[in-house]
């Protein structure tokens, strides 16, 4: 199993079935706070369930939990596979969530650093993700870590309660 110590107090580790209950947490926590998932009902146990067997094969589209010292899954981020046509093998959306409780304690970056570094072990050429633009800790990771805005899609995301958000496009050459 891949492990990877970022700090005394973060260890990143391969998704199992025994993180499914904490991955759904912490994504319906996301989709309920409307800043960083387009979803907007909250998805079920098996519905999280596919997503991650979605990530085939697992070897270059990991799906990885960071865990904090104490054994408690603080965060999940993946590689997925950017579109099925061929000619786009080797381009992968980079996503990552951190539970709310865990913000502002580095995690973010550690997970970035880790899929960053990921996507580049695994020999894929450009990593993409997709932003609302009004998210400024994800707009500073992506500074942070020299990706580029490339676009920007006005009023793309509309959520109940009149909540709307552009939509930011990032890539990185790897």
């Amino acid at each position: 199993m891949l492990e990877y110590t970022a700090s005394a107090d973060f260890t990143i580790d391969n998704a199992t079935d025994a993180d499914l209950v904490a991955i759904t947490d912490i994504y319906n926590e996301a989709i309920a706070e409307r800043m960083s998932s387009a979803d907007i009902g909250a998805r079920t146990l098996e519905q999280r369930r596919a997503w991650v067997d979605s990530h085939e094969p697992r070897a270059d589209y990991p799906v990885v939990v960071v865990r904090t010292a104490d054994g408690a899954t603080a965060a999940f981020g993946s590689l997925s596979r950017f579109h099925e046509r061929a000619g786009f093998d080797g381009v992968v959306e980079l996503s990552y969530y951190v539970g709310s409780a865990w913000r502002g304690q580095g995690i973010g970056t550690v997970l970035v650093d880790w899929l960053v570094d990921a996507a580049r072990a695994r020999g894929h050429r450009m990593a993409v993700t997709r932003i609302f633009d009004d998210n400024a800790g994800s707009t500073a990771l992506m500074e942070r870590f020299g990706f580029t805005r490339f676009g920007l899609l006005s009023d793309a995301v509309h959520m109940p309660g009149g909540i709307h958000h552009d939509l930011a496009y990032w890539y990185l050459p790897l």
